[in-house]
């Protein structure tokens, strides 16, 4: 069996462990393994990761203090698990970064599932398209498709995947209204489902990195009732 990649499952609960173990061994997933933000920090400076599943609450160092420091210096997917499913809880896991937010007990099969979308969308944005141009450049807002740089008013803006993704989507869709349906499906990479909050989340957190002022948008502008499009003044 071909490996697929390389997952650091970090969680204090060793029975979550082996359950999670045993259904991505017999992916062909390569696994590291830690009990708490600290280890993981560690495990990442010494081992190349593909994608993180990591509990919230753990000894030491948590998991969103552990989200938040990878973010400072890595784009790779990071689910995080959580016995906590109220929507403001998972709003809080998206805002600090995180690709994905799975509420605890789980079913394996669709946690396997939701790796696969994150690895594949995470594949898909890292290289560039042949359709796209390889920099797109509106105003001072740059995005560079193929080295997923992007720089604002000539500073550069750490992106997460996620991110990265809808700030292409919209920007090679310039000028059209994208439904958050249609942005979810397309960066989720599957059927839209429950609440609005995901997408407008991952909006609101973009907007931050890369408008001067978030609350008076220049790039990604609402337009009520239906969605969102990138068409600055």
């Amino acid at each position: 069996m071909a490996v697929r990649g390389t997952i650091l499952l970090v969680d204090d609960e060793k029975e979550i462990i082996k359950l999670m173990e045993i259904y991505f061994v017999n992916e062909g997933y390569t696994l590291l393994k830690a009990s708490d933000g600290i280890e993981a920090l560690d495990l990442l400076e010494r081992h190349p990761v593909d994608l993180i599943i990591m509990d919230v609450m753990m000894p030491r160092m948590d998991g969103i203090e552990a989200c938040m420091r990878i973010r400072e210096t890595r784009e790779l997917p990071i689910i995080l698990l959580s016995a906590k499913s109220q929507d403001i809880d998972k709003i809080a896991g998206l805002s600090i970064g995180a690709d994905d937010y799975v509420t605890k007990p789980f079913n394996p099969l669709e946690l396997v599932a939701r790796v696969k979308s994150q690895l594949r969308r995470y594949k898909q944005f890292g290289r560039s398209d042949a359709r796209d141009e390889a920099q797109i450049e509106i105003d001072d807002l740059v995005i560079n498709t193929a080295t997923h740089k992007v720089t604002a008013d000539g500073e550069e803006v750490k992106l997460t995947p996620r991110e990265f993704a809808i700030l292409r989507l919209l920007a090679v869709n310039r000028g059209i209204v994208l439904s958050m349906d249609k942005i979810y499906q397309e960066v989720w990479n599957e059927p839209f489902m429950e609440s609005k909050n995901t997408v407008m989340v991952h909006i609101r957190k973009l907007r931050e990195k890369i408008e001067k002022d978030p609350q008076a948008p220049r790039y990604i502008k609402t337009v009520w009732g239906i969605g969102y499009k990138i068409d600055p003044d």
